[in-house]
């Protein structure tokens, strides 16, 4: 994901969490704020040390966000900014449970689409 893509800043990353809506499930959490000057969305990964206490495990953990997000970047509005809050009961997910799981997240928070029940994973 390129670096245009993401929510970098102290600052952006705060207007986010304070004044976006925020949707969970039992893996992840997701803050979304609308912004029209947005060419296209951008996306902050918070993988905190509860999670994981290696980076191994939280790096592992985003390249899998990563992943998922880049496979449905076509899907994702392109008028938002939302962060990507990572629970302790996504540890030890495979890339399988990622996808399911976040996918699952974005789809309360209307950051895209509800997948059919029947879609390949």
């Amino acid at each position: 994901m390129r670096k245009s893509y993401r929510v970098k800043s102290e600052k952006d990353f705060q207007h986010v969490f304070e004044t976006g809506d925020s949707v969970a499930n039992r893996a992840f959490v997701i803050y979304k704020i609308e912004r029209t000057e947005n060419k296209h969305f951008r996306v902050g990964i918070s993988v905190g040390k509860k999670v994981g206490h290696t980076a191994v495990v939280r790096n592992r953990l985003k390249r899998y966000i990563r992943a998922v997000l880049t496979e449905r970047k076509a899907d994702i509005d392109p008028h938002i900014d939302f962060l990507v809050i990572t629970r302790p009961s996504a540890r030890n997910f495979d890339m399988t449970k990622v996808r399911r799981n976040l996918v699952h997240a974005l789809a309360l928070a209307h950051v895209i689409e509800m997948p059919n029940e029947n879609e390949e994973n």
